[in-house]
């Protein structure tokens, strides 16, 4: 038996490649992974294009209770689990393979596009990015500052950096590009250092990959009052521009 690890890509339920949606079809058991990221389309919609019933896995059926479920059915038929983006993407489905083999599991890797390449979309130089971050939701006595200091360090060295924003899509909350510019802000004020003020240049993205998919570029002060709309949001921070990355860039400018 093989534990697939499919790649949704970005968008819908239509973006899956023809390899992973013939996996997909053989399996028996098939769950989606709902907390790394989130598609524009319905689970619904994922079962009527797929024709399969999946099952919802959240972090703790990935990383704690795969020995009963995930691992558990792909020990007796063929089962898939479905990744918005890449499945290699996050660590925690390299963990889940890893676990699998140790059990005598076969598994396979169908990739797919992800934020960490489709976010040339934005027409910045991928060699050119340092780094990726991501910000949390800020809690009582947690708010960490990494995604500044790894700005600064890229910033040092001429490179871009993606920000990835904290969802938690069971609980129906996902961070926008408006909330990360207002907690970087929030940490310059306290370390005044110049690194994330109100006209440092920047991008805010919205649902890359899709129809609707917005790009905007100014400002933090003016990228913060734009309406992004619909998750999932991300922010690139550029560093050293390139006279093309330059021009492509005015294809985005909000004033």
């Amino acid at each position: 038996m093989t534990l697939y690890f499919v790649g949704l890509g970005l968008s819908d339920e239509k973006d899956i490649t023809i390899k992973g949606l013939e996996a997909v079809k053989k399996c028996e058991k098939i769950y989606l992974e709902v907390y790394t990221s989130q598609l524009n389309c319905s689970l619904q919609e994922l079962e009527a294009f797929y024709g399969k019933k999946i099952m919802t896995a959240t972090r703790a059926t990935v990383e704690t209770l795969a020995e009963e479920t995930i691992l558990r059915d792909a020990q007796k038929d063929d089962t898939a689990l479905l990744v918005v983006g890449d499945p290699l993407a996050a660590t925690t489905h390299i963990d889940l393979m890893l676990r699998a083999r140790k059990m005598g599991i076969r598994t396979k890797v169908i990739h797919n596009a992800s934020i960490m390449n489709a976010i040339a979309a934005t027409g910045l130089q991928l060699y050119k990015f340092g780094k990726t971050t991501s910000l949390p939701f800020p809690e009582k006595s947690f708010e960490p500052e990494t995604a500044y200091d790894i700005i600064k360090k890229n910033k040092i060295i001429g490179a871009h950096t993606l920000v990835l924003l904290d969802l938690r899509p069971t609980e129906g909350r996902f961070m926008t590009a408006n909330d990360v510019i207002r907690q970087l802000l929030k940490i310059e004020m306290k370390r005044n250092e110049g690194i994330f003020t109100e006209q440092t240049l920047m991008l805010g993205c919205a649902r890359i990959g899709a129809k609707d998919e917005k790009i905007a570029f100014g400002t933090a002060n003016a990228i913060m009052k734009e309406e992004f709309g619909k998750p999932v949001h991300c922010l690139v921070v550029p560093g050293s521009l390139h006279f093309v990355e330059e021009e492509i860039l005015k294809n985005f400018i909000v004033a």
